[in-house]
């Protein structure tokens, strides 16, 4: 079969019909977009703004600021080394040792692991009872010790009226002594602990044969990176072995 053959005038008819159809199709559309305008003038407006290449204004939404985190404080009223502080409100979840270090200023007690492990960051928490115990505040928060009684390491020492210290705690001294620390950021932790210790003895004493023993309960937890347990234990030792009334012949 021989294709057909397009001449000039087949080619003519077929614009004028494809003409005829595009401005059928064309008339329709004006005629649908004229409907729609009548029917609602505010788009049509719209719409031919848009044509033109200008932005239709719009009122602009309202801007509503979302703060990323919202801080629910509670109050604490704490007494630290003898004096009452508070009440401060502070947010639910802050640690007591970003309580002592930005609010108090007390930076002695060290945040060294943050999971509670390494005990450099423990103070004395003193009970109405008379009795003490040890408390790690990198992973208790401040609002825990609301209404409590607390040391830190800067409460050990004597000082007179104006700050100056003129005397240290028998543990602190015998540290010194026994050169019991190198880099010294776990002493505060040792300090407190051991105090604790010699605290409960001249209530609780013991019998020497239980000394080496008690002494290594007390002091098992904190973490010495330097490796200074053996000294630390012997200045400890020295101190329960001199102070009388914390050993007893016999248990």
């Amino acid at each position: 079969m021989t294709a057909p053959i397009q001449t000039s005038a087949n080619a003519a008819s077929g614009a004028v019909a494809s003409g005829k159809a595009f401005g059928a199709s064309a008339a329709s559309a004006t005629a649908g977009a004229s409907g729609a305008a009548a029917a609602n003038p505010a788009s049509a407006a719209s719409g031919a703004a848009v044509s033109a290449g200008v932005s239709a204004s719009a009122p602009a939404a309202a801007v509503v600021e979302r703060p990323l985190t919202h801080f629910r404080t509670l109050p604490v009223s704490v007494k630290v080394n003898g004096e009452i502080v508070g009440p401060t409100d502070v947010p639910a979840g802050l640690m007591m040792i970003d309580f002592l270090h930005e609010y108090l200023h007390l930076t002695g007690s060290r945040l060294g692991c943050g999971q509670g492990i390494c005990h450099a960051c423990v103070v004395i928490v003193d009970k109405p009872d008379g009795t003490s115990e040890e408390v790690r505040t990198c992973i208790t928060g401040a609002n825990f010790f609301h209404g409590k009684t607390i040391r830190t390491i800067e409460g050990h020492a004597k000082r007179n009226e104006a700050g100056e210290v003129v005397e240290l705690s028998p543990i602190q001294q015998k540290f010194l002594e026994h050169f019991s620390f190198q880099c010294g950021y776990c002493t505060p932790g040792f300090v407190n602990a051991a105090t604790v210790l010699i605290e409960r003895l001249k209530r609780q004493p013991i019998g020497k044969d239980q000394v080496e023993q008690t002494i290594t309960e007390a002091l098992n937890d904190h973490i010495c990176r330097c490796t200074g347990y053996v000294r630390y234990y012997e200045a400890v030792k020295e101190v329960v072995m001199t102070t009388p009334g914390l050993v007893k012949e016999a248990a």
